[in-house]
């Protein structure tokens, strides 16, 4: 099968590529810039029976805004798979997207379900909550952290529990949906097996790297301040503001109304030493390669 993947340099659409690759699909990658295109996504979606929506960003930087890529790339993906004959859209959201909230990141990925929605195409939209796995965010920058500082700031007084979602069970379910045609017209909300605070997932991966860092409750304000600065001047942020209003909200529950999982696709994948293990990057702190202005 022909399957088209938006996002595929990122982490989802790169596991996903690899995953279809291996089973003997032929896969079209497109990268971001290429959301700002109908006619180019028109010509690269020929043929493909499937696209699996995977673009997305979580800061804004220049004209790569919410609005741009979240709102305005997922309509134009629209547009070009009617325009291609497209039979399917799956479409990774976020777990607690929903309208009317007061943050842009939230805010734009639920518009962008909406679209996805209303399309009438097929469709199966996945609200997932925190990913990890080789060339993510969350053990990449956390490890570096860990060999960076000697302290860990929780974020506010109050700690809220996440459950953290392997990158193999998102790609299991996703190959359901888009080769299987699973979960027709479904919004499905995906997490992990097990719900654990964030320290206690700070802990796990101490060990595994062998840091043993203090930590200690900071408020949200102060989180919100010092993601301003990475924003600013790091590559890749340590912390963005979406991630801060993200693990202050909580990631165990749906910000919307979901249908429920298949049995047989509910995550297995538990928060373990092994798989932290095989998805941790090179060990070693930040550096001034991190920053911005960097080559």
């Amino acid at each position: 099968m022909k399957i088209a993947i938006t996002g595929a340099s990122g982490l989802v659409g790169s596991h996903l590529a690899t995953r279809l690759t291996s089973e003997g699909h032929e896969v079209v990658r497109t990268v971001r810039r290429a959301l700002y295109d109908v006619d180019q996504l028109t010509a690269t979606f020929a043929d493909c029976k499937v696209v699996a929506h995977c673009a997305g960003i979580n800061r804004e930087i220049g004209d790569q805004t919410y609005a741009r890529v979240h709102v305005e790339g997922t309509r134009n993906v629209v547009a070009a798979a009617k325009n291609a004959g497209v039979e399917k859209i799956v479409f990774v959201s976020f777990l607690r997207a929903r309208p009317h909230c007061g943050s842009p990141y939230h805010e734009s990925k639920w518009e962008a379900e909406e679209i996805v929605r209303n399309s009438r195409l097929d469709y199966t939209i996945i609200k997932a909550g925190v990913v990890y796995g080789r060339g993510d965010h969350m053990l990449d920058h956390l490890s570096h952290a860990l060999h960076t500082f000697p302290v860990f700031g929780l974020v506010g007084f109050k700690e809220k529990s996440i459950r953290p979602l392997a990158i193999e069970d998102l790609i299991h379910v996703m190959r359901a949906a888009l080769v299987d045609r699973r979960m027709k017209g479904q919004t499905i909300a995906l997490l992990g097996p097990e719900e654990i605070y964030l320290s206690e997932a700070v802990r796990r991966v101490a060990e595994v790297v062998g840091k043993w860092p203090l930590m200690f409750p900071m408020p949200v304000i102060c989180h919100e301040l010092m993601a301003h600065v990475f924003e600013r001047f790091m590559k890749v942020p340590l912390t963005s503001l979406a991630q801060i209003r993200i693990l202050s909200e909580g990631v165990v529950e749906p910000g919307s109304p979901v249908s429920s999982v298949p049995y047989d696709l509910v995550p297995t994948r538990r928060f373990t030493t092994e798989q932290i293990r095989s998805g941790l990057p090179q060990p070693g702190p930040f550096c001034a390669g991190d920053l911005r202005w960097c080559s």
